[in-house]
């Protein structure tokens, strides 16, 4: 089963993201939310015999962002179960950490990003009058940023990916939202965020990409150089 679900996941995620109507919202929100199971599923599965602490920190991280989904509709409410599940995921990688100097420095483009499409939100709620917004938003863009810089600390290609994806999602989105218009939002919403979400489910069975599994040593010596 485990081998058919990324192409059921695929399938479930098009689905919703072209095909489903905005109205009846309950069956919207519905078809928004099988994907995430199926990628909770997926997570689930893998390893089995032998869980994780990762496994377990990730799959709390999931839930929590699945339960954001259904109840986005009520923006603070969703906007705090993904912060929630940002904090398991940012728990996971930051248990796997894997320290090289290249990897840590990724923490000053980030910085330097969240802190300038920080600034960009909180100016344009100012100018629109919802200043009840300003910390939840800013809350949220601090805990997404550093579950990004935790993911590329775990030195897993598919944590990296999928956290830098999931950043590339919300900042869509909010900007989006907050800010200005952008044209194919909600696809280019969805489909980098399930496919976000699928790769730090898939981290689950990954190995760091320089750790050799025949000689942990020379792996070692390749992830200083990284």
């Amino acid at each position: 089963m485990l081998k058919w679900l990324p192409a059921v996941i695929l399938f479930m995620g098009l689905l919703y993201i072209f095909f489903i109507p905005e109205e009846p919202l309950v069956i919207k929100i519905l078809f928004k939310i099988i994907p995430m199971l199926l990628i909770l599923l997926y997570a689930y599965m893998k390893n089995e015999g032998k869980r994780t602490r990762y496994q377990f920190l990730i799959l709390l991280g999931l839930l929590f962002c699945m339960l954001g989904d259904g109840l986005l509709i009520w923006f603070v409410i969703g906007l705090s179960a993904f912060l929630i599940g940002h904090l398991f995921y940012i728990a996971a990688f930051l248990n796997t950490w894997s320290f090289s100097w290249i990897r840590f420095a990724t923490i000053l483009p980030i910085a330097g990003y969240s802190t300038w499409i920080g600034r960009e939100i909180v100016l344009s709620l100012i100018e629109k009058g919802e200043n009840s917004l300003i910390i939840p938003v800013i809350c949220y863009v601090t805990v997404i940023s550093l579950m990004g810089w935790a993911a590329f600390m775990t030195g897993n290609v598919a944590a990296i990916i999928g956290g830098l994806l999931f950043v590339i999602s919300d900042s869509i989105l909010s900007w989006n939202k907050f800010v200005e218009d952008i044209t194919f939002s909600g696809p280019l919403i969805m489909l980098t965020y399930y496919t976000a979400q699928f790769f730090i489910a898939n981290s689950i069975s990954s190995k760091p990409a320089f750790l050799s599994s025949s000689n942990r040593k020379n792996g070692r010596a390749i992830a200083s150089k990284f």
